[in-house]
């Protein structure tokens, strides 16, 4: 049984810093894209970024381009986004999510296999 579990949200100030963690069972996370959505209410989930399987290849959102970096700890088994210069527009819950294989893009909610329950990140002005 797949299991993602996300932890590290919290309420914070802008210009604050949080890493939020994806503790993956069941799978192993370097032979998965692995991706961070996030959802505010009345929206859909939204893509933040994803490493494919290799590690070489990962991508940004814009409006996270250069503040937020994913990664991954293949001995931990977890995923990592690291989210610095956290801003107002930043509030959502984070969710983490993991793909087999590309049947769908992987910027979009569809593209994925698996889904974690999601953790709240408040960014207080």
């Amino acid at each position: 049984q797949v299991q993602l579990g996300e932890s590290g949200g919290g309420l914070v100030q802008a210009g604050d810093s949080l890493r939020l963690s994806c503790a993956a069972s069941g799978l192993t996370v370097s032979s998965y894209h692995m991706a961070w959505f996030r959802q505010t209410p009345g929206k859909e989930r939204a893509i933040v970024a994803y490493m494919r399987w290799s590690a070489g290849s990962t991508y940004y959102t814009d409006s996270v381009k250069g503040r937020f970096t994913i990664s991954r700890d293949n001995a931990k088994n977890t995923v990592y986004l690291q989210m610095n210069n956290l801003r107002p527009e930043d509030t959502a819950v984070y969710y983490c999510a993991a793909a087999r294989r590309i049947n769908r893009p992987l910027v979009t909610s569809a593209g994925y296999d698996y889904w974690g329950q999601g953790t709240p990140v408040t960014v207080s002005s």
